[in-house]
């Protein structure tokens, strides 16, 4: 069939209303050209001209993947609390509502209501973690390796920052935290070995450095575990030293742990206020972590150094925008509050008690009319407390092929992401948010019927 046949652009336009209104004219255009471009190769192939009708819905289908969003809510069924690829820290409502309002419209952002003039956004939030952490002040950026860089920037720039080779860690997509120290400006200077680091090390590094500056650092470990034969000394020992000989301690704490892990019968994380009450003169972590709110990097400390950091050019570069601010506020009011337990997704998780999480996981099965109740595990994950689990229950299901049964199970819409054991598919409801069972199950459904 002659290409002439094939219809014009204008005519498309003219059947095409509905897709113009759905998605503009420009975008409906482009999508049209491309499909008789693809047709148009397909006829010198030797195919047929399709009609209009086809065409429109070749079109559409083009004009939904463009405009799909490529970031979408999914459900966690992995039993991994703070799964990094699927966002960490799922937020509390209050931290929810308070980040939609403050971007429905305008805020106080960088506004003084009382004095009716220019104000700082560094004050959102810094009083909440004075108070909570008892710090004499607080800087809040978009997240943590943000808060290393800005904090060496603004006090070790060309100055010798003595860290312990056990602490060199890597983060995650391959970022080492002794890059992002050197991109500071910063001499790293390392002591100790992999597996031992002894405080006659800090020491000796101190007393070599003479009448230098010097910053020493602790990076905490909280993605991996180093066991066996091992040494290292105690916090306080550390800080102590540091200060001994006139130099600032820096404590990166990673997780951000404000609530005692052990009490949930897990290994103890160190917290802040632990940082603080050993005299570190600065503390940062993370904010999408053990915290459980948004992303973000939290730099508290000596009022000095804080406000050293908060002067300095970088902090402009890696500051939190009003939506962060917001959602980080109604997160640590829950700790203020003391309703952590209760409030954030994530205490919520971990504080669930074994019989809940066996219910669910019996209503599922009773749902769906198949699989069995198995003793599991779920893992905090999220670079925090690593290596650590607690028992769960989860539904198991048999099937065929599990990796074409994970591939459907992430098709559907919202998609849903669980692991396999033993070849079979494990669903573990302590990381399925209680409003999203219906959805869960509706997929299990569709995938089983394939």
């Amino acid at each position: 069939m002659s290409l002439r046949s094939l219809p014009s652009v204008d005519q498309l336009l003219q059947s095409g209303s509905e897709l113009i209104t759905a998605y503009g004219r420009p975008l409906t255009v482009a999508a049209f050209r491309l499909v008789l471009d693809e047709i148009r190769d397909e006829v010198r192939a030797g195919g047929g001209t399709p009609s209009n009708e086809p065409i429109l819905a070749r079109a559409e289908s083009h004009l939904i993947s463009w405009t799909k969003p490529t970031l979408q809510p999914v459900i966690n069924a992995t039993g991994v609390l703070l799964h990094t690829n699927l966002g960490r820290a799922p937020l509390s409502g209050a931290a929810i509502r308070a980040m939609d309002e403050v971007s429905r419209g305008y805020s106080n952002l960088e506004f003084d209501l009382q004095t009716g003039k220019r104000g700082s956004r560094l004050i959102h939030a810094e009083a909440i973690l004075q108070k909570l952490t008892g710090a004499e002040a607080a800087l809040v950026v978009n997240n943590c390796a943000s808060a290393v860089l800005l904090t060496l920037s603004a006090l070790a720039s060309r100055k010798r920052v003595i860290i312990s080779r056990s602490q060199l860690v890597e983060i995650g997509g391959g970022f080492r935290v002794p890059d992002v120290m050197k991109q500071s400006g910063a001499k790293l200077i390392e002591i100790g070995t992999t597996n031992k680091v002894r405080i006659s090390d800090y020491e000796e590094a101190l007393t070599e450095s003479g009448p230098l500056s010097v910053v020493v650092m602790r990076a905490h470990r909280s993605n991996f575990k180093i066991i066996g034969f091992t040494e290292e000394p105690e916090l306080k020992e550390i800080v102590e030293n540091a200060h001994k000989y006139n130099s600032i301690f820096v404590d990166d704490l990673g997780s951000g742990a404000l609530l005692d892990t052990a009490k949930y019968g897990m290994q103890h994380e160190p917290t802040v206020l632990e940082s603080l009450a050993a005299c570190a003169d600065v503390v940062l972590f993370s904010g999408d972590k053990l915290l459980g709110g948004p992303q973000a990097g939290i730099i508290v400390g000596r009022a000095e150094l804080i406000a050293k950091i908060k002067k300095h050019p970088l902090a402009r570069a890696v500051r939190a925008d009003k939506t962060c601010l917001a959602g980080l506020s109604a997160t640590l009011l829950h700790y203020l509050k003391d309703e952590a337990e209760r409030e954030i997704p994530l205490w919520r998780m971990v504080s669930l008690p074994l019989e809940q999480v066996k219910g669910r996981a019996e209503h599922w099965k009773r749902e769906l009319g198949c699989g069995e109740l198995v003793l599991s595990e779920s893992t905090v994950g999220g670079g925090s407390l690593p290596g650590e689990s607690f028992p769960t229950w989860a539904l198991s299901l048999p099937v065929k092929s599990p990796d074409k049964f994970l591939a459907r199970l992430r098709k559907n819409q919202p998609p849903v992401v669980a692991r396999t054991e033993n070849d079979r598919i494990l669903f573990d409801p302590r990381t399925v948010l209680p409003e999203q069972d219906a959805d869960l199950l509706k997929s299990i459904k569709t995938v089983l019927m394939v």
